[in-house]
């Protein structure tokens, strides 16, 4: 792709944002993210690679604040190239009984929180191309029981992928999505020993994935070889949703 190998990671300080940090400054990127809170990889990452690691503490609710982050990642870097909208907060619990503020909550975290630092970020994108990459969530395609309000804001997400690739094709700027399915994350580390072995059994590879197999397709989707992809959501899910 045209543009700076700058990237903005969302939620980088662990799980699936750690590993596409670790393998972008592996790639030769120069990476910023940010999370609520530091950690023993973020302080660790910033001291051995202060030239080509910016973490920052910010949290997805605070708009302001992510607008402020990317003017941070202009002063330091100069441009961008990639943005991953990582980020996200996943709460189970039945539709009826979920308390309005958590509705709330949940979709400006895995919504409104992507669109502003989207908006943000193609700004330093549009001299010279880049790419934007949304994580979403097989619950944007299936429908699962308790995570109605997350599923909203991860379709939401998509759709606005969707409209964006065709909005900024034009400047160079291609949007896509990952839809992944049950990988081993933090966010499913609350699944239960029989839950995991339902969803490996619906599963046709009959088994979770990994941070490193969502890792890969982000990576594709932002590389030379994807270059005439945009608009696209491609599901990483061993075939649960086929």
């Amino acid at each position: 792709m045209s543009g700076t190998r700058v990237a903005v990671v969302s939620g980088g300080s662990r799980g699936l944002g750690r590993v596409l940090v670790e393998r972008l400054l592996a790639e030769g990127w120069r990476v910023a993210t940010f999370s609520r809170k530091p950690n023993g990889f973020t302080e660790a990452t910033a001291r051995e690679r202060p030239e080509d690691f910016l973490w920052e503490s910010v949290d997805l609710h605070d708009t302001p604040a992510l607008r402020q982050f990317v003017k941070t990642v202009k002063e330091r870097f100069g441009s961008l190239g990639l943005l991953v909208n990582n980020a996200g907060v996943l709460h189970q619990e039945l539709f009826a009984t979920i308390a309005p503020r958590r509705i709330d909550d949940l979709l400006a975290a895995n919504l409104t929180a992507p669109v502003h630092l989207t908006q943000a970020c193609v700004r330093l994108m549009m001299r010279d191309g880049g790419s934007v990459v949304n994580i979403s969530s097989i619950n944007a395609v299936r429908g699962y029981r308790g995570v109605g309000v997350y599923a909203a804001a991860k379709a939401g997400l998509e759709g606005f992928g969707r409209a964006l690739a065709r909005e900024l094709g034009p400047v160079g700027i291609r949007v896509n999505t990952v839809t992944p399915g049950f990988f081993d994350s933090e966010l499913t580390s609350d699944v239960t020993d029989r839950n995991r072995e339902k969803i490996q059994h619906r599963t046709p590879l009959g088994r979770l994935g990994t941070a490193e197999e969502i890792a890969d397709a982000v990576l594709f989707l932002a590389s030379p070889q994807a270059r005439f992809i945009t608009g696209q959501s491609l599901v990483i899910d061993g075939g649960i949703t086929c």
